[in-house]
């Protein structure tokens, strides 16, 4: 693998900032995902910058700067419509909380920042003119397509432990193997998993699930038993979970199908997901879907289940089903939805307010039962959505108090 790299754009374009503070007397290096990036020939996105300045050094030679880490020496530049995280090089002392190293002190020397890193193939750092420095073996790595820590696999897991899911998750986006004394430590340090936040785990375990390698990375996962540090999960879930973990394309589906296949009862889906610190939008997404699969199991797709549930669950619900090898029919499930009358209530062609014209009684709880029996009747095509039909109906169905208004 060539030691020169041709930078691309997003590269040349933060050339200026390293310019700067070079031009200021001080180093400055591309580092990090985004030069293993570049060496793999995938897209970057955006670049880390490292270099000798400290923090008010960095202030000093920048207008426009926000202080998004200063305490662990990362400054945010503002340049030409761009933000660039630019981090003095640090070494870092003992971690006590296996997360946050106790205190960081800002060093001249890039080889003592990039031995603080986790893989060798993210302890690559890349001048300006495209010339990469390599202190261990990172660009071998690459080529050998390994994961490896940095120096002494026990020592690395020990400052940050989620560098032990951020093995598995690199193996699930690249397809790279685990080096075997990288595994060893995995396996010898898992425990240590319970020192960091769920949300940080959680984080890591959908990257490692939607990844383009993702049953390979699951596979280190469980191989690992990183998983009994992880709330909920079991062994045998996951070992099904993985044969239809390729089809599965967002954190909805991974959650729902991993719910199905362990097997959970709706009564448990909430204290599951709350454990994992997920957002209740999607905690409301999961437990939509995972009963409308469990709905479809037993029952065949109608238009008011295909109504209420909408196009995107409700097909997402028929691809889990035929994951889960049971009988499913997007095909008839879209038709079905394409020839809906209306696709919400906002639809109707009538508004509470037209209803409450109709009579000198006071907006209650009549009103919302008046527009669910309306909305009903349009979406099973009993009644059609035009403004004097569903008058006329609501009135001859008493959907609308009797009183002396005209």
């Amino acid at each position: 693998m060539q030691n020169k790299l041709v930078l691309t754009e997003v590269f040349t374009n933060a050339l200026p900032v390293l310019e700067v503070l070079e031009q200021a007397g001080f180093e400055a290096y591309f580092v990090g995902g985004s030069v293993r990036d570049a060496m793999l020939g995938k897209d970057v996105n955006d670049v880390d910058i490292a270099t000798s300045a400290f923090p008010n050094e960095i202030q000093d030679l920048f207008k426009k700067t926000i202080d998004v880490g200063i305490e662990h020496g990362t400054v945010m530049v503002l340049w030409e419509k761009e933000t660039y995280e630019i981090t003095t090089f640090r070494t870092e002392s003992t971690y006590q909380d296996f997360r946050r190293p106790d205190s960081v002190t800002f060093v001249r020397s890039l080889a003592e920042d990039l031995k603080r890193r986790d893989f060798t193939i993210n302890a690559l750092a890349m001048d300006k003119d495209g010339y990469i420095t390599d202190l261990f073996d990172g660009m071998d790595d690459l080529n050998q397509q390994v994961i490896r820590a940095v120096g002494i696999p026990d020592e690395r897991f020990g400052e940050d432990a989620l560098r032990m899911m951020r093995a598995t998750r690199f193996s699930a986006q690249l397809g790279f193997d685990i080096e075997e004394e990288t595994v060893l430590a995995l396996k010898k340090n898992t425990a240590l998993l319970e020192h960091i936040a769920i949300e940080r785990i959680q984080v890591e375990f959908i990257k490692m699930c939607l990844g383009q390698f993702k049953q390979k990375g699951l596979a280190y996962f469980i191989e690992s038993n990183l998983y009994e540090f992880c709330p909920g999960l079991k062994k045998e879930a996951l070992r099904k979970f993985s044969a239809i973990l390729p089809s599965l394309d967002n954190e909805r589906q991974v959650w729902t199908s991993y719910l199905l296949l362990d097997e959970y009862d709706t009564n448990r889906l909430n204290a599951f997901m709350k454990s994992w610190k997920l957002s209740n939008k999607l905690i409301q997404q999961v437990m939509s879907l995972f009963r409308s699969v469990k709905f479809r199991m037993e029952s065949s797709a109608d238009v008011l289940y295909i109504y209420h549930l909408g196009k995107e669950l409700a097909l997402e619900t028929e691809n889990i089903l035929s994951y889960l090898q049971y009988p499913a029919d997007s095909e008839a499930v879209l038709s079905i939805y394409e020839s809906l009358p209306i696709y919400s209530k906002q639809d109707l062609a009538v508004k509470g307010k037209d209803l409450l014209e109709l009579t000198s009684a006071k907006a209650g709880k009549w009103l919302g039962d008046a527009l669910n029996h309306i909305e009903e009747a349009v979406v099973l095509g009993k009644l059609n959505n035009s403004k004097q039909e569903i008058i006329t109906w609501a009135k001859q169905h008493t959907l609308i108090p009797e009183t002396d208004k005209h």
